[in-house]
């Protein structure tokens, strides 16, 4: 038992009773230092091995009872603790933890298991993403799980490096049913999106039980009550103040407690007690300890050599608890010991401890921490030092702990004699925390950098990184402002500034960066020249593009923006391919950030092909991936996107909390484009239940700028005139523009909107013409689903004519695109448009039959496992384990009929 924590015990023993029914969970643990978080830990793992609980106090910050009986063990455990030491590490913490499962690496699928060793330094770095990471120990973890429950305990997680604190999130947040649990211990919560339980104070009854269980009658009451007062229900504070009193005080012939310092928290008290225990220790042990508090791996060896000791020197301080010696590796008993050990040293001493440790570590897999331990011991400039901080930056970043990297080029910055590579090692650091999606990091570098008048006017990366950080977390109009002051603009900040302006939405910006491309168009590559021709409205053809966006020697900011253009131009179809191809760059490369765009890129052409649940695979992984790297203008964009594919599908409250959050996100940060993508969504969701004034009431909030650039507000017009039309009114110009759109791209898809737009605003005998038109277009170019919304306005005009036999023939046409298409809604006008003209038609939409009768997640499995995916195939696409995709298929098939996956095609097609 635990003093006082039955509800806490409760908590967790329901997570490990459902992991034994084949149901996983996630918790994360919060609480004061010495609160109990590690003897809670401590107690679900002897709970979770049948083993006898530990007793009396524990070794990490709390206290447990009598033990229980030990019994035969029901499931395994892998744990893991941060150290503040390693901190800078990368994935130091996760390899603690999954050291014993790496046998198993050969089970998983080869990219995940190449992420894995290259992380692990068992392998060279191979470029693949943080994504890829987290999913590898998603699936590791399954594997290791196998048929028994798997408990993971992740200690002092506000020591875990980023890294490695990052794939455990991921991994966490995507449990399911492998039977696994996952508990983080922590000080202060931290945002994992994870379940929280915070441990308070223990009651009174339970500190009563606690003291006597630990200091019997050898206390006065008046003793024992200032110990209770002084430690404020803090178990370890109750157990160890006791320890620090002099027989003086535990008689209570003096003041009870050591002196109070001046942070009067029961973990400072606590920790004064433990420095107050090491001053009694002789010399050479306080010395080997001071070494070892400054380690950060345990190994006896290392501290052994560094203190010039031999392991006797150990024996008082294992003598008096204050750590453990297993084997070769030496643990302190809890943080708050290795605090007092480091922080009670002399300034010169803990310096002559970082120096002993970095010339012990001798080697190139010490390297690393050999730089950081000559960091430690620098207390001024060094550059020697510094290059060594920026070849472990590289390597970090190698193995995608760009945290990592970050806080290795801040260091080396620090340590930098000249200005000059002191400011380009902070601008490192900035970028690579805005690459881990540390965007709070990323300001406060910034305005250490912007101590020097003029840097970022006089340095283009720099004024790139206070772009990003404008983008995510100010304003797109500022980002843009940022990049045009920078001094050198040349193509890599104007291609970036257009992309920024585009975010913006802002014609006024969009402008501005055209000039600017305009004034030196000889300095500038073609696509730089071409997008600036896009944007000013003149015609240019989506194949000028194409080149560049395939060329992998191009910058992939401008390989992008080109591929985005083909989109802009309305060629669907081949920019569905380029974000392909620019996506799977991305996974090779381990350009986290950029995935997430392309991933935003091919949903926006899956939608504007019709294909609503590739749409929204890719919108979800790439709002998966954002959520995972920080890019919280990215998942803006991304929630408009889901939110068209639920509103296209009819799934309506979907719809609205998705356009929601990103309509707020795009307001705050003036993201225009988002901003108008959101309402458009919502424009599409009361369209499609007949609602049009208040489809026309986002769709004029969402055209701001009719003055702009075509290629800026073509999206919503086509909404616009069907709205405006439904509503009984009109949109003076909309048509006509959306006409020069499409004159500008020449592709069938804008004819074909065009020429539907003219139909919905003409007489009787120019209408026919233009839907007979628009169809034709809308044939060749490909998109299902605008071919069927053109084929039901055209039907509802044939019947309005009661030319019933003519609209029968188109809306049947229309009919079958939105069953195909999965648009529910408009599905249904079409079959009541149907009946309107004597149509006898079942009042049940096959769309969703008999795939309706699944979950969300249910449904995407079965249909990649009828496509012929194995269940490894399907866990790697969906971001689930292997083991989570077979208990969806499992929880499918009686639902459907069936009883294995051979007949899953059959099934659907029924």
């Amino acid at each position: 038992m635990l003093y006082g924590r039955a509800a806490e015990e409760g908590q967790l023993r329901s997570l490990l009773r459902r992991a034994a029914e084949g149901a996983s969970g996630a918790l994360v643990v919060h609480g004061e230092a010495g609160i109990g978080k590690t003897a809670l830990l401590e107690h679900l793992a002897a709970e979770a091995t049948g083993a006898a609980a530990a007793a009396g106090d524990s070794a990490a910050g709390g206290a447990s009872g009598p033990a229980g009986a030990s019994g035969r063990a029901t499931a395994r455990v892998l744990r893991t603790t941060g150290i503040e030491a390693e901190t800078e590490l990368p994935f130091a913490a996760l390899h603690q933890l999954l050291r014993p499962a790496l046998d198993r690496l050969g089970l998983l699928p080869e990219p995940q298991a190449d992420a894995l060793r290259a992380a692990f330094g068992l392998a060279a770095p191979t470029g693949q993403d943080r994504f890829l990471t987290g999913l590898g120990v998603l699936t590791l973890l399954s594997e290791y799980a196998g048929e028994s429950p798997l408990l993971c305990l992740v200690d002092d997680a506000q020591w875990v490096d980023r890294a490695s604190l990052d794939a455990l999130a991921f991994a966490a947040r995507r449990l399911d049913s492998e039977g696994v649990v996952m508990v983080f211990a922590v000080r202060e919560p931290v945002p994992l999106g994870l379940p929280e339980l915070r441990l308070d104070a223990l009651d009174r009854e339970a500190v009563a039980a606690l003291l006597a269980e630990h200091t019997g009658s050898d206390l006065p009451p008046h003793v024992r009550e200032r110990v209770a007062a002084e430690a404020r229900g803090n178990p370890l504070a109750l157990i160890e103040l006791p320890r620090a009193l002099s027989e003086e005080q535990r008689a209570g012939l003096l003041g009870p407690l050591p002196a109070a310092p001046a942070d009067p928290t029961p973990a400072s008290r606590v920790t004064a007690a433990f420095g107050a225990r090491l001053g009694r220790l002789p010399e050479p042990t306080r010395a080997a300890l001071l070494v070892a508090a400054a380690d950060d791996m345990g190994d006896l060896g290392v501290v052994l050599t560094a203190a010039g000791v031999s392991a006797a020197a150990l024996e008082p301080a294992e003598t008096a608890g204050l750590i453990h010696l297993d084997g070769a590796v030496l643990t302190f008993r809890h943080p708050l010991v290795r605090a007092a050990a480091y922080r009670g040293a002399t300034l010169a001493r803990r310096i002559g401890a970082h120096l002993a440790l970095a010339e012990v570590l001798a080697g190139a897999e010490h390297a690393d921490r050999r730089a950081w331990h000559r960091a430690a011991a620098s207390t001024g400039p060094d550059e020697a030092v510094a290059r060594e901080l920026d070849a472990a930056a590289e390597r970090a970043g190698g193995r995608q702990g760009t945290a990592s990297a970050s806080a290795a080029h801040e260091r080396a910055s620090q340590l930098s004699p000249d200005p000059a590579d002191r400011r380009r090692r902070l601008v490192a650091a900035a970028q690579a925390a805005a690459d881990a999606g540390q965007f709070r990091r990323v300001a406060a570098l910034l305005r250490r950098g912007g101590e020097d008048p003029g840097a970022a006017a006089e340095n283009a990366e720099l004024a790139r990184v206070r772009a990003a950080l404008e983008l995510n977390e100010g304003s797109a109009v500022r980002a843009v402002e940022v990049l045009l002051a920078a001094g050198d603009a040349g193509p890599t900040i104007l291609t970036e500034a257009f992309h920024a302006a585009q975010s913006a939405g802002d014609p006024g910006l969009v402008e501005r960066v055209r000039a600017r491309v305009a004034a030196a168009p000889a300095d500038h590559p073609a696509t730089l020249i071409a997008l600036a021709a896009v944007y000013g409205g003149e015609p240019v053809a989506a194949e000028r593009f194409e080149a560049a966006a395939r060329d992998p020697g191009t910058l992939f900011s401008e390989r992008f923006l080109a591929a985005h253009a083909v989109h802009a131009l309305a060629d669907h179809g081949r920019a569905r391919e380029l974000a392909e191809l620019l996506l799977a760059h991305c996974r090779s490369h381990g350009l986290l950030g950029w995935q997430a765009t392309c991933l935003h890129l091919l949903a926006e052409a899956h939608l504007a092909l019709g294909e609503l649940r590739p749409a929204a695979r890719a919108a979800e992984e790439g709002l998966n991936i954002a959520g995972y790297a920080g890019l919280d203008h990215r998942a803006c964009y991304l929630r408009a996107t889901l939110a068209a594919c639920a509103a296209v599908e009819g799934d309506e409250p979907r719809c609205r909390e998705l356009a929601g959050a990103a309509l707020d996100h795009a307001r705050d940060h003036g993201l225009g484009t988002a901003a108008a993508q959101a309402r458009h969504a919502l424009a599409l969701a009361h369209l499609g239940a007949g609602d049009a004034a208040a489809a026309l009431a986002h769709l004029d909030a969402a055209d701001r700028h009719p003055g702009g650039p075509p290629v800026l507000h073509a999206p919503v017009l086509p909404e616009l005139v069907e709205a405006a039309a439904r509503a009984g009114t009109v949109r003076p110009g909309a048509a006509e523009r959306l006409g020069r759109w499409a004159d500008q791209c020449g592709s069938p898809a804008a004819l074909a909107l065009a020429a539907r737009c003219r139909a919905l605003t003409a007489d009787d005998e120019e209408a026919e013409e233009s839907f007979l038109a628009a169809a034709a277009h809308g044939e060749r170019a490909g998109g299902a689903l605008e071919l069927a919304r053109t084929r039901l306005l055209h039907g509802e005009w044939l019947r309005r004519r009661r030319r019933r036999s003519d609209a029968r023939r188109v809306l049947r046409e229309a009919l079958e695109g939105f069953e195909k298409a999965g648009a529910r809604p408009w599905a249904e006008r079409a079959r009541a448009e149907l009946r309107g003209t004597g149509e006898v038609i079942d009042a049940t939409s096959a769309t969703g039959v008999p795939l309706g009768r699944l979950t969300p997640q249910e449904r995407e499995v079965v249909r990649l496992a009828a496509a012929g995916r194995s269940n490894r195939e399907i866990a790697a696409q969906l971001f689930l384990s292997p083991r989570t995709v077979g208990h969806h298929l499992y929880r499918a098939f009686p639902k459907l009929g069936v009883a294995s996956r051979d007949q899953l095609a059959a099934a659907l097609a029924d």
